[in-house]
C-alpha cells in the first residue's frame, strides 16, 4: 500500500510532467515509436493476410511462420540491432523490433478472418456475377472486419507495452521512467511508470473500439418477432 501511495504522489507531482525528461516528453516519444511500428506492421501484414485469405493459398505457411516469430525475444532482436550499423539510426532499431513483434497477430487475424467468411455467402456472391475485386471489397472484407480489428487492437496493446524496452538501450519512451526508478531504487517511480504504460494501452484500445463503432461496417440488428 505504501508503494501505491508513493506512486500516486509521484504521478501527481507537477515537476515530473515537465522538462526534457518529463512525462509529456516521454509520452510523445512512446506514442511516436509505437505508432510508426504499428503503421508499418499493418501496412505489411494486413494486405498480405487479406490477399492470402482471399486466395485461400499459402496462408497456412505464412501464419505458421509469423507465429514462430512470436518466440523470438524482442529485446534480443533490439540488442542485436544496437550492435549493428543501425545503432546510429535513432529509433529505427526499436521500430524494426516492434514491427517484427506486431506482424504475427495482424497477419494471423487477417488471414483467419477472410477464411472464416461463410463459403455459401461467397458462392452466392459469385453466382450474382461479382468479380474477384467486388467479392473481396463488398463481401469478404466487411465480414472479416471484426476479426481484423481484434488483431489490430491486440497488436496495439502488445506494441505499447513492449515499447518500454527501448529505454533499456538508452532510447526514449515511458520506459525511461521505469529504468530511472530502477537505477535510483525508487520503487514508487517504477510503479508509476508501469501505470502510465498500462493506462496508455487501455486508452489506445478504447480509442480503437470507438473507431470500430463509428466507422466499421454496420451490422444488421436482429429483427423482433411480432408479438
Amino acid at each position: 500500500m505504501q508503494v501505491m501511495v508513493g506512486a500516486w504522489s509521484w504521478l501527481t507531482d507537477a515537476s515530473h510532467w515537465s522538462g526534457q525528461d518529463g512525462v509529456w516528453v516521454r509520452l510523445g516519444e512512446h506514442l511516436y515509436v509505437s505508432g510508426v511500428a504499428l503503421v508499418v506492421a499493418a501496412g505489411l501484414a494486413l494486405p498480405l493476410g487479406l490477399w492470402l485469405g482471399h486466395l485461400g493459398k499459402g496462408g497456412a505457411l505464412a501464419v505458421n511462420v509469423s507465429n514462430a516469430g512470436r518466440a523470438i525475444p524482442v529485446f534480443a532482436v533490439l540488442a542485436l540491432f544496437m550492435v549493428s550499423p543501425l545503432r546510429s539510426a535513432g529509433y529505427l532499431p526499436t521500430i524494426v523490433a516492434l514491427v517484427l513483434f506486431a506482424v504475427p497477430p495482424l497477419l494471423t487475424n487477417a488471414y483467419v478472418g477472410m477464411r472464416e467468411v461463410d463459403r455459401s455467402v461467397v458462392e452466392a456472391a459469385r453466382g450474382m456475377g461479382m468479380s474477384g475485386g467486388q467479392l473481396f471489397g463488398r463481401v469478404e472484407l466487411p465480414l472479416a472486419y471484426p476479426l481484423v480489428m481484434t488483431g489490430l487492437r491486440a497488436a496495439s496493446v502488445q506494441v505499447i507495452a513492449t515499447a518500454t524496452i527501448a529505454a533499456m538501450v538508452g532510447q526514449g519512451g515511458l520506459g525511461r521512467i521505469i529504468t530511472a526508478g530502477f537505477n535510483t531504487y525508487d520503487t514508487p517511480q517504477v510503479v508509476a511508470g508501469a501505470v502510465l504504460v498500462a493506462v496508455l494501452a487501455l486508452l489506445v484500445e478504447a480509442a480503437l473500439l470507438l473507431v470500430d463503432r463509428l466507422l466499421g461496417p454496420r451490422r444488421p440488428r436482429p429483427s423482433r418477432s411480432p408479438s
